[in-house]
C-alpha cells in the first residue's frame, strides 16, 4: 500500500528474531504505505546496512537476538558511520535499557506491548524529524573553516589541522551548528535539533535529550583528540550545553 499521493512513505528495516511478530510488524507497516525489509537476525540485517545501496530510512530494531544483540549492532553501525535514525522495539521495559540505547545513539525506544498505533506514531515522528533537519540546511554553504577546523557540508567531511576526523553524519551536524555559533553559548536542545530535528523528544521524560548530546560530545571530542591530543575547542556551560570556543 502506498500514500493518497502515490508514494512509499519510507524504507523501513526491521530487525527480530521473532518471526511471527516480524511478518505481522511488516504486514501492517505495509498496509500503512512502509516498504519493507525484515532481518530475522543481527548479521544480515549488518550486511545489508553497511552496505552502499542499501535503502533504509529508519531501522526498528529488536534487543534480544541470539546471533548480534540489538544494542551491538547499533554500536557497529555507528562504527562503520551509518547515521541511520533507529527505534528500539522490545520486550525489556526497565530504565537501564532505554538508557543504554539513546546513549548508543538510538532516537527511540518502545515498548512492544504499547501497540502498533503507539509506534507508528513514534516512527512519524522521528522521520519527520529527520526531514526537517535535512531541509534547515543552508544548500549554497561549500566550505566552513574556523581556525584549524575545516568542515564540507556538501559531503559531511571534516579535518583539523588538515587531518580527516571521522564522524559520523550526526555528529557532523553537531560540529557544524556549533562551528557556526563559534563563541555562542549553545543549548543541548538546540544541539540536539540540529541532528533530529526540531521538538523530536526521545529519552526518559522531556530533559531526556540531554543524554543523547552529552555522550555525542563525548564521542565528538574523542575523535578529535585521535587526530590532536590537545584539542580542546569544545567548552562546557554548565546546566545549558556547550560552545565551539572561538579563535582568540
Amino acid at each position: 500500500m502506498v500514500d493518497a499521493a502515490g508514494d512509499v512513505r519510507a524504507q523501513v528495516v526491521v530487525v527480530d528474531d521473532d518471526d511471527l511478530f516480524r511478518e505481522s510488524l511488516e504486514a501492517n507497516l505495509e498496509d500503512s504505505g512502509f516498504a519493507v525489509t525484515g532481518f530475522p537476525g543481527g548479521a544480515p540485517a549488518l550486511d545489508y546496512l553497511t552496505d552502499d545501496e542499501a535503502a533504509a530510512d529508519l531501522v526498528l530494531l529488536d534487543w534480544k537476538m541470539p546471533d548480534i544483540t540489538g544494542i551491538e549492532v547499533l554500536k557497529r553501525l555507528r562504527e562503520e558511520g551509518s547515521d541511520y535514525p533507529v527505534i528500539f522495539l522490545t520486550t525489556l521495559s526497565d530504565q537501564i535499557y532505554e538508557e543504554a540505547a539513546l546513549i548508543g545513539g538510538a532516537v527511540d525506544f518502545v515498548e512492544k506491548s504499547r501497540g502498533f498505533s503507539i509506534l507508528l506514531r513514534r516512527m512519524e515522528n522521528a522521520l519527520a524529524a529527520m526531514s526537517s533537519a535535512r531541509s534547515d540546511e543552508p544548500e549554497d554553504e561549500d566550505e566552513v573553516e574556523i581556525g584549524g577546523l575545516s568542515l564540507r557540508p556538501s559531503q559531511a567531511r571534516a579535518q583539523w589541522g588538515g587531518r580527516p576526523v571521522s564522524l559520523t553524519l550526526g555528529e557532523f551536524n553537531i560540529v557544524l551548528y556549533m562551528a557556526r555559533r563559534a563563541g555562542e553559548d549553545v543549548r543541548y536542545r538546540e544541539i540536539y535539533d540540529a541532528v533530529r530535528g526540531k521538538g523530536f523528544a526521545a529519552g526518559a521524560g522531556p530533559e531526556g535529550y540531554r543524554v543523547n548530546v552529552r555522550t555525542a560530545i563525548k564521542r565528538i571530542r574523542r575523535k578529535f583528540r585521535d587526530v590532536d591530543n590537545g584539542f580542546d575547542q569544545i567548552e562546557n556551560y554548565p546546566g545549558f550545553g556547550y560552545r565551539w570556543r572561538a579563535e582568540r
